[in-house]
């Protein structure tokens, strides 16, 4: 399905919003957008994302292709910048957000401002634009406290961070504007995104760049719990895939959705360890050896995540294309030369 899809964009151009476009999967779906031939506007204030992924993109699609993008500086919390954004778009990927559990837990006021407010934002203004459909990012986060695995959508808990309900709030939103206003939506619940542009630095960065970047460096790795939390890890090429597939899907009852986007395969942290482990042991052989350091577990994480991933193959054609084997492997090489650096 995703590769009629992407023939069917390299025959025609619309033109694309994508928020959060110098962040780690924006990034990556402007890389895609402009090399099946498409016209791409992208909104970023470079809170968290960087100019960097930008001119990664440049490079990859070469110059003839980025005489299509068009790059907007500015904060989704901000109406004019989302109206600029939007104006004579056929689909809005909303990607910008400030993710990271700790870092909502440390201010749940600028995760709520930023996450929500800036989501209406977006919302408003793509509706006042007549886009075709609205995909935005949600989370794995909203299921919070509910035991059941695997994860399907229509079954969730008590959320357990700011975050989280940001995220929550987000597809209330969602439903709501697709209610009242008639704006197509989709949303994604991405459930641990990893590879190429993924941020290894800062405080809130994301286990599998820091864990390459530790072993690399000779530096300690720490796992919170036992290392038996496991996760659905899903490599960027398929949330990418699934973003697309979300804007074009013709299915009947595709929109006003949410859908897992993941592997439905679940990795426990200690496995997902042995892996990183292995692939950088090529590089450094004396990392073959190292041994993790672990700690108490982090507020706000749940235990065990893992995707029912049935709707999306159902009403958009979603199906994984890389496992979290082959996806570490497609990303090592990135993760190498960011920690180098």
């Amino acid at each position: 399905m995703y590769e009629q899809a992407a023939s069917s964009l390299q025959s025609s151009s619309c033109k694309w919003v994508v928020t959060g476009a110098a962040g780690f999967i924006g990034s990556n779906l402007v890389e895609r957008l402009l090399s099946l031939g498409q016209t791409v506007t992208a909104l970023d204030s470079f809170a968290t994302g960087h100019r960097s992924n930008l001119e990664s993109v440049r490079a990859s699609v070469g110059e003839d292709a980025w005489k299509r993008f068009t790059f907007i500086e500015g904060d989704i919390q901000d109406p004019a910048a989302c109206r600029d954004a939007c104006a004579g778009a056929d689909y809005v990927l909303h990607q910008a957000a400030l993710g990271s559990v700790p870092r909502s837990l440390a201010d749940p006021v600028t995760t709520n401002a930023v996450n929500v407010g800036g989501f209406v934002t977006m919302l408003t203004a793509a509706k006042g634009a007549g886009v075709k459909r609205f995909v935005y990012a949600s989370s794995s986060s909203v299921y919070g406290d509910h035991p059941a695995l695997p994860k399907v959508e229509d079954t969730i808990g008590n959320q357990l961070s700011p975050y989280a309900v940001s995220k929550n709030a987000n597809e209330l939103y969602a439903r709501v504007f697709a209610a009242c206003y008639k704006l197509e939506v989709a949303g994604l619940r991405y459930f641990n995104i990893f590879g190429p542009r993924q941020d290894p630095n800062g405080a809130y960065a994301a286990v599998i760049p820091k864990w390459f970047a530790s072993l690399l460096n000779g530096e300690p790795v720490f796992i919170n719990g036992d290392g038996e939390t496991s996760r659905d890890f899903c490599f960027v090429e398929n949330a990418v895939r699934a973003n697309l597939l979300a804007a074009l899907s013709q299915h009947p009852e595709a929109s006003g959705k949410a859908y897992n986007v993941a592997c439905g395969q679940r990795t426990t942290l200690n496995e997902l360890y042995g892996f990183i482990r292995d692939l950088v042991a090529r590089r450094r052989p004396e990392a073959a050896k190292a041994q993790p350091t672990y700690r108490e577990e982090r507020p706000g994480d749940v235990r065990h995540s893992l995707a029912n991933i049935s709707r999306a193959e159902t009403l958009l054609g979603y199906k994984p294309a890389v496992m979290i084997g082959e996806g570490l492997e497609r990303a090592a090489d990135w993760y190498f030369a960011t920690a180098a650096k």
